[in-house]
Parts: structure tokens; sequence; C-alpha cells
């Protein structure tokens, strides 16, 4: 009750203060190439649900989506625009939406496709027991993954064997040590992520 009082107030206050920004975002992808502003994509949420999440878009609408991975920053698909707002983390703000909307919290295990969630052994589906989130530990961790997986021979293999195992153990950790103070710290370890990266 406290966790969604708490993204209650502060997604709605983000949202009000970030609208100027989140408008000029919008009209600069626009403007970028051609499609909306908006990317959809069905992740796995709490009771192993689906629901969708909502980002900026940062890739050509024509570009395969197929490819679940991002590969580097310089990744064809991706915008010039794209590029840039994915630097600096600002394609994950419409998802303040949807932990207004309920679906997410602000923080939480991120969300997987089903794809890998379908990899989880019973111990690991424990994760959807809660609430998605914006932001957790594993990405703190792991902010520089497409980099990690360019870096690599076979980047689905890298993600499967290494990266995904890696950040299971970090949601597992968040399990056993959640509660507000444990979400504050992890909301200011990733201000201070993006601001000093």
């Amino acid at each position: 009750m406290i966790k969604r009082v708490f993204d209650l107030i502060f997604s709605l206050f983000g949202i009000l203060l970030l609208s100027p920004l989140l408008l000029l975002i919008a009209i600069a992808i626009k403007l970028d190439s051609k499609g909306g502003p908006l990317f959809l994509q069905s992740r796995v949420g709490l009771n192993n649900q689906d629901f969708t999440m909502y980002k900026f878009r940062t890739m050509y609408v024509d570009s395969n989506q197929d490819l679940l991975l991002t590969i580097g920053d310089k990744d064809s698909r991706i915008t010039k625009f794209g590029s840039v707002l994915r630097r600096m983390k600002l394609d994950e703000l419409p998802q303040l939406f949807n932990v207004l909307i309920g679906n997410m919290s602000l923080v939480g295990p991120r969300p997987e496709v089903r794809k890998y969630v379908d990899l989880y052994n019973d111990t690991q589906r424990q994760i959807l027991s809660l609430k998605p989130g914006i932001t957790d530990y594993a990405s703190i961790a792991y902010s520089n993954e497409s980099e990690l997986l360019l870096r690599a021979s076979d980047a689905e293999k890298e993600y499967t064997e290494n990266i995904l195992p890696s950040k299971i153990e970090l949601n597992m950790k968040y399990i056993n040590e959640q509660g507000i103070f444990t979400d504050i710290k992890i909301l200011g370890l990733t201000l201070k992520k993006i601001l000093f990266k």
C-alpha cells in the first residue's frame, strides 16, 4: 500500500514536472524520422501477466523488431535522435504512465519479454510475484548492456548465458531486500548513474 502511494505521487509529479520535456522529445522524434513518438512492447509483469510497456521510439519504424536485443549504440535500426535518448535513458520516461496506471512500479525487477521469461526456473519465477519497475539493481549494473553485447561474438548467447542469469540474481537480491528505503536507495543510485555516467 505504501509503495503504491509512493508510486502514484512520484509518477504523477514526474509527469507534470517533465511534461514540457516529454512534449519536446515527442516532437523531436517525429522530426527525426517517420512514425509515431511511442514504441509499445509486450512485457511480462506481475503474476506472469503480459502488459504493454511504453517507451519513446528510438528505432526506424521499418526496422526488424524481431531482434529483441540492441547491439551497441551503432545498431543500424536506431535513429540519430534515438541514440541520444538511449544514451541518456530518456526513452524510458513514458514508463511513468505505466507506473501511474499501475502495471509498473518506480522500482522493481525490469520486465522481460516472454521469450526470456520462459527460460526462468520455478525458483526464478518468484520475480514475477513483484510488480516490475522502471529501475532496479540490474538496470544499474547493466547500464552498458548494449556495449557488452556488441563486444560478444554471439549476442544472444551472451545475454541468455551470462547477462540474464546475473540480472535474475540481482532481482532475487531485491526480493530479499525490498522495502521503501531500498527503493529510495535504488532511485538515488540510478540518478547518480545517469548523471555521472
